[in-house]
């Protein structure tokens, strides 16, 4: 695999991503053996919109790696406004070797991609979460032990989260179903990528206006919150409108009896989940925020050192 850039789950081929969850698994479990694979290598972290797992997992993995990281807060950059897009790639092109970006419009992740010619990872925008799904696919890998024909229920906004669910479940042979009121369903282009794609590895992409339709017989159930940074004025109209769509313990008992229960965070308890099913045993939402360490750090050593990530499977391998 080489690739330069890692901006949404459909850049890469199904086999692409069962390798980048395959060696999340491996630093998972062999976390001294890549301890140098990035010695002297820094990571540029962009932040337009904050974070604590995106900001803590990049940050700590690229120490772990034997990097550095360099934040670089609104303040410092103000994309688009202070500096343009094109300039701050040009910049750090020749003092990083790779750049991590958290932001709103999908196109600045684009954009960057395109000026600049050291590595770009979408840590998120208003349209995608890819970093986010590698975390929730290798969790459910974890817990499963396997993730093609799984029946996945996203409930909720059809929002960034959602459509990176669905385009891994695509490439990974898993059933998505999203449930969303009326409206806020997920881009219509992005279910016809995912409902597309899936037909190549036994994966689908359902969507439905009934949580009840979603989640029964459902291995996993998913959410997230109602409200997404940028959409603060429309907080009370969605509560009312995303009521009936709160995972509680009623809804979760429509899964299968070992279905577990999935949540990016944060989580609003007693919004869009009830309590005692966010932490209850069925819960696995801190296995799925640590499984963005492992997952993000299977991108960097592919896209910063790719040579480095072949030499030690081989290593693996051998040994």
């Amino acid at each position: 695999m080489v690739r330069n850039d890692f901006l949404s789950i459909r850049d890469f081929t199904p086999q692409e991503i069962r390798e980048f969850i395959e060696l999340a698994r491996l630093i998972k479990s062999n976390p001294g053996l890549f301890a140098g694979s990035l010695r002297g290598q820094t990571l540029a972290l962009i932040f337009e919109k904050p974070s604590l797992r995106t900001r803590v997992s990049f940050d700590v993995g690229i120490h772990q790696l034997g990097g550095f990281s360099l934040y670089l807060s609104p303040a410092e950059i103000n994309l688009g406004k202070r500096e343009s897009v094109y300039d701050v790639a040009k910049n750090l092109e020749r003092m990083v070797q790779g750049i991590m970006i958290r932001t709103f419009a999908h196109e600045i992740v684009e954009q960057m991609a395109e000026y600049a010619s050291i590595p770009i990872i979408n840590g998120l925008t208003d349209y995608s979460h890819p970093c986010q799904a590698m975390a929730d696919y290798l969790t459910m890998l974890e817990v499963k032990g396997e993730v093609a024909g799984l029946k996945v229920a996203f409930i909720g906004d059809g929002n960034n989260v959602a459509h990176s669910l669905m385009f891994a479940g695509a490439q990974l042979g898993a059933n998505v179903w999203v449930a969303t009121p009326p409206k806020y369903e997920p881009d219509a282009a992005a279910i016809r990528w995912a409902t597309e794609h899936g037909q190549s590895t036994g994966g689908s992409c359902t969507i439905t206006n009934d949580p009840v339709e979603a989640a029964h017989n459902a291995d996993v159930i998913y959410t997230d919150a109602w409200t997404s940074m940028g959409q603060e004025a429309e907080k009370a109209e969605r509560e009312k409108i995303f009521r009936p769509y709160q995972v509680n313990t009623e809804l979760f008992h429509l899964a299968k009896q070992d279905a577990i229960f999935m949540h990016c965070l944060p989580a609003h308890r007693g919004e869009e989940v009830a309590p005692d099913v966010i932490d209850s045993v069925h819960s696995v939402v801190f296995q799925q925020a640590e499984n963005r360490l492992h997952a993000q750090k299977a991108i960097m050593v592919e896209l910063m050192k790719h040579e480095v990530a072949e030499g030690l499977r081989m290593r693996v391998a051998s040994s």
